[in-house]
């Protein structure tokens, strides 16, 4: 006799789910074995129900829940009104049954005896043939795997009919173990048929799938998962570590209990590795709630102890194994599947252009390959330890100054990066960036290039054109190292922003390297920002949602790590401040604020020497050196009439941005040196510009399909007029033009650097007599003053800063008597080094240093230790008091400061880092930005046929393929199809990547877990 089933369903108010109540009930009515009675639960207002009469008419009962009842709720709400000996049906408002479902699932409880529950084939509501679920199984460690989701329904499944859990939605439940297997509450509406399934077989059943039985569902009904990545992630980790919690032995379970946090944290990290920063909060969401839910977990184990009868070892072979899962997740291409736009560095040449210009570098810079510290123009040593370093770029008590207690410059940071590289020394990491500097710039440059033409030929050109361009060389010659780290960061700046609206790996590169460069030059941040704005408005434009929020997080570790400094300012100086060069202020050579040096600015040269032509042919003939990069300048002007003229025009702005802050920068005088002002370095905003010129020429050389010799011609004539522009300044290092010199390894006598060891916080006060008949007063503390313990602090200060050493110093070379000794003790000075000023040094400043002497030498307590190539130097007769530590609140400041920012780029390093699947996305879609819909896309037949990138002028070109592209000035691609594509790579990834993070989880006895939140939001994105 066919078993008496009484349909649940639960539904919730609206007018789309009542249109698809409606289309449930028909289909009930429809089928050719009707079910005995039908409960209606309601979740929410049912005033809507009771008044239709199809509903009237086709269920037994209708109940009213809050609005807030969850499906399991629901289910036991209307237990009650089934009567004895029928079979469970549960249903939702947006489950409709195929004609025969119904008959088919009693067929199957008939026909299997130990069967407990009966599972149907899900499809999707609006395409039948696409399965949404057949079957869910569970890795060795607990892990929730479908064994059939997202599939074109071919049949290739209907041969199976045992799993270890299902889809909750439709499964019929025999009447014989209905009151045991109810739908367990704590679940949050997730993984509620795994855990049925599970207690099923403990209890000895088993979940018998009937794929004839089909049930169109759709993806937002009341027993389907939240809606929204991040509520849907939240719900499934809460269902996972609940069923851990449930399932654990019970001695193992405390250890479970303790493990919810670490986990929590180890995880965060494998979601912002798997480019899923969206599942971080709902993880510790999840975690926290787990914790405290005493009363569910103690009502699940006893619900499970109660039905069980069966070992955990029954539900074994059940499981999917890792082998299988490999197997599961594998697209069948690896790594190389579908790669549609190849780097070729190295058969395109790239690597021989990078070969060469280290060979130029070495050439240019022979001497510096055997000096151990660099010097000259705004360079200083380095700490001597990798700790100090660190020490310098955080919050806290400065290393200039007396009694300075605030945050550090981010360009400490990045000069902290970069002395670790060389640990032994970390000041000779300067000089392999400056023997370097070339060759990086060519590989930046040629990378940048990849996002604007796929020809291996203007890739070099690119670089080669990056590497000479004005404004590097002449930082190279004058000795700026934050000028040379901003060009050397901003082409992979361009190269990650330009995509970072595709993938999460692309956005936290790109804001790493937006931290950095702002670091390096403040004075860059508007035009950064400006730029950001325009690329978020188009990307909002076009509706990508999602890249837009990738964009949102460009400018975040920017603003953490500046956030400090900002408070700062505006508290003890101004905001304009902010802008001030980090590091060595130095006064040395920069294009003047009249006629004359703008008219070098417009012309790409950062100084009035012009990239040393003056010195080299005079000034008449040097005016006309700006000529020279002429053919470079039409070209990218000619890029807002090519054929991908957004493309060119975009470029085109992002170096009138870069022209207007240099402008800017000449007229801003915010530092000092010594007193004396120091407007902006605008060599930054010219390497923004210099980039939109390079990279606009390239569009317009790209575009030039029909005049290849044209294009081989150009190109020809814009590269050697850069070359012999960029002559004079390759060659100053060895006709003595330049001001880089063999260190010194400490700026102060050596008497005082062996006191300090190894950076003691020895006080050296350096007076310096001023040509104008001043005297400058500067504390150092260690043994030099170093790059990194700079700060903007003091050198855009406008008032004392710290504790005021100017009376001091005057009086210490004054007529006055006091107790000079006592009061240099009191402040932790131990030294006091009269030093010379930079270049010729006038009448009065000598007058001044010898009374200054004569003064010092009659001090009581003070002793002279001779004179020094740095100055005539005294000792403190005696020891010095300790330097002030930090107070008990200025320490909490500094840790609440530095984990802050710590924690935020951290995040960023992780969302940074490629996976496999980032990285076949990239080979998997061009990288060109930009192109035209219907220009054809240059790919060689063959590796050993690649060109030379110009094309073959004699007739032997590559056959071009045709591809489709947005014309978008920041993305060319469409922004669904880029999201589809790169969630389908990203999917097998994340899998990948919660295997790891469960197989570090810790597993004791029988601990499972289920589904993690990524397999959630990608189960959303198929959906």
């Amino acid at each position: 006799m066919p078993a008496r089933v009484h349909a649940i369903i639960v539904a919730r108010p609206g007018s789309s789910a009542r249109a698809q109540l409606l289309r449930t009930l028909d289909a009930l009515r429809s089928q050719t074995t009707p079910a005995a009675a039908i409960t209606l639960v309601m979740c929410g207002d049912a005033a809507s129900a009771r008044e239709s009469e199809t509903v009237q008419r086709s269920v037994e009962g209708i109940i009213e829940a809050r609005s807030g009842t969850s499906y399991a709720e629901a289910v036991d709400l209307a237990r009650p009104r089934v009567a004895d000996g029928s079979a469970i049906w549960l249903l939702a408002h947006d489950t409709a049954p195929h004609p025969r479902a119904l008959e088919r699932l009693v067929g199957s409880l008939e026909r299997f005896p130990s069967a407990a529950i009966i599972a149907p084939k899900l499809v999707q509501t609006d395409n039948d043939r696409e399965i949404v679920s057949l079957g869910v199984s569970m890795t060795g460690l607990g892990r929730s795997v479908e064994l059939a989701a997202g599939e074109l329904d071919q049949g290739q499944h209907d041969g199976r009919d045992d799993a270890l859990g299902s889809d909750i939605r439709g499964i019929l439940i025999r009447s014989e173990v209905r009151d045991s297997l109810r739908p367990d509450p704590a679940l949050a509406g997730a993984d509620e048929g795994l855990d049925l399934g599970v207690r099923a077989r403990l209890g000895g059943g088993r979940v018998v799938l009937t794929p004839s039985a089909r049930i169109s569902v759709a993806p937002d009904g009341p027993a389907a998962l939240p809606t929204g990545r991040s509520r849907r992630a939240y719900a499934t980790r809460t269902a996972q570590l609940h069923r851990r919690l449930a399932y654990a032995p019970g001695v193992a379970l405390p250890l479970q209990w303790l493990a919810l946090l670490p986990l929590a944290l180890w995880r965060s990290i494998t979601h912002l590795i798997g480019k899923r920063p969206e599942a971080v909060a709902p993880e510790w969401g999840a975690a926290l709630t787990a914790m405290f839910r005493f009363g569910s977990v103690a009502r699940s184990r006893r619900s499970i102890r109660r039905f069980r009868t069966m070992s955990w070892a029954s539900i074994a072979p059940l499981r999917v194994s890792r082998a299988d899962l490999r197997r599961r997740l594998d697209d069948g291409h690896g790594s190389e599947g579908g790669a549609v736009s190849e780097l070729h560095f190295f058969s395109g040449g790239g690597a021989w252009a990078v070969l060469a210009a280290l060979v130029v570098s070495i050439a240019s810079f022979t001497s510096l390959l055997a000096w151990p510290v660099l010097g000259g123009g705004a360079l200083l040593p380095l700490r001597t330890t990798v700790s100090a370093l660190w020490s310098d770029a955080a919050w806290g008590l400065r290393s200039v100054g007396v009694d300075v207690v605030g945050p550090a410059d981010p360009f400490s940071g990045v000069v902290a990066v970069l002395g670790s590289l060389w640990p032994a020394g970390p000041s000779f990491s300067l000089v392999l960036l400056w023997i370097l500097a070339l060759p990086l710039a060519v590989l930046g440059g040629w990378f940048a290039a990849t996002r604007v033409t796929d020809r291996s030929g203007l890739r070099i050109f690119a670089g080669v054109a990056w590497a000479l361009a004005p404004t590097f060389l002449t930082a190279l010659v004058d000795g700026r190292p934050t000028a040379v780290l901003v060009h050397l960061l901003l082409p992979w700046l361009f190269h990650a922003g330009v995509v970072a609206h595709r993938s999460w790996g692309a956005a936290g590169a790109a804001s790493l390297l937006f931290a950095a460069v702002t670091a390096c030059s403040p004075s860059l941040a508007p035009a950064l920002v400006l730029l950001w704005v325009i690329a978020l408005g188009i990307t909002l434009g076009g509706a990508r949602i999602r890249g837009a929020v990738r964009l949102l997080w460009l400018p975040v570790p920017a603003i953490v790590v500046f956030a400090p400094l900002v408070l700062w300012q505006l508290r003890h100086g101004s905001l304009v401040a902010l802008l001030g060069d980090p590091g060595q202020v130095w006064a040395g050579p920069v294009a003047s604020a009249d006629a004359a040096g703008r008219l070098a600015l417009a012309s790409g040269f950062p100084s009035g020497d012009l990239g040393g032509w003056i010195a080299l042919v005079g000034a008449p003939l040097a005016t006309w050196a700006g000529v020279l990069l002429a053919p470079l300048a039409l070209l990218a002007l000619a890029a807002a009439v090519a054929p991908r003229w957004r493309a060119g025009i975009t470029l085109l702005v992002v170096a009138l941005a870069g022209l207007a802050t240099a402008f800017l920068a000449v007229g801003i005088t915010v530092s000092f040196a010594q007193g004396v002002p120091v407007p902006i370095w605008p060599g930054a905003g010219l390497s923004v510009a210099w980039i939109g010129v390079v990279g606009a020429a390239l569009v317009t050389l790209d575009t030039m399909l029909t005049m290849p010799r044209v294009r081989l011609s150009a190109a020809l004539v814009a590269s050697v007029a850069v070359a012999v522009c960029a002559a004079p300044a390759l060659i100053a290092f060895h006709a003595e033009r330049s001001v880089l010199t063999d260190g010194p390894s400490s700026t102060l006598p050596a008497y005082v650097a062996a006191k300090a060891g190894s950076d003691l916080p020895v006080g050296t006060l350096v007076l310096t007599p001023q040509n104008d008949g001043g005297i400058s007063a500067d504390v150092a503390w260690g043994a030099s003053e170093t790059l990194g313990a700079q700060s903007t602090l003091l050198t855009t200060a406008t008032r004392i800063q710290g504790e005021d050493i100017t009376t001091l110093s005057v009086d210490l070379l004054s007529a006055r008597d006091f107790d000079a000794a006592g009061e240099l003790r009191s402040t932790g000075i131990s030294f006091i080094l009269l030093a010379k000023v930079d270049g010729e040094e006038a009448d009065r400043a000598r007058a001044l240093r010898t009374a200054a002497v004569s003064s010092l030498n009659q001090r009581a307590g003070l002793v002279q230790a001779g004179e020094t190539d740095r100055g005539v130097l005294w000792r403190l007769d005696g020891d010095a008091d300790p330097r002030p530590t930090l107070t008990g609140g200025q320490q909490a400041t500094a840790r609440l400061v530095t984990t802050l920012q710590l924690v935020v780029l951290f995040a960023a390093l992780l969302l940074s880092i490629p996976t496999r699947s980032s990285r076949r996305a990239a080979r998997s879609r061009s990288r060109i930005v930009g192109r035209a819909p219907d220009e054809p896309l240059v790919l060689p037949r063959h590796a050993e046929d690649l060109h030379d990138g110009f094309d073959d002028v004699s007739g032997g070109t590559v056959a071009p393929m045709p591809r489709e592209e947005a014309p978008d000035p920041v993305a060319a691609d469409d922004e669904a199809a880029d999201d589809d594509s790169a969630e389908v790579d990203e999917r097998t990834d994340d899998e990948r990547t919660d295997d790891a993070a469960d197989v570090a989880e810790p597993a004791a006895g029988d601990a499972d877990g289920a589904t993690s939140p990524a397999d959630a939001g990608e189960t959303e994105e198929r959906s």
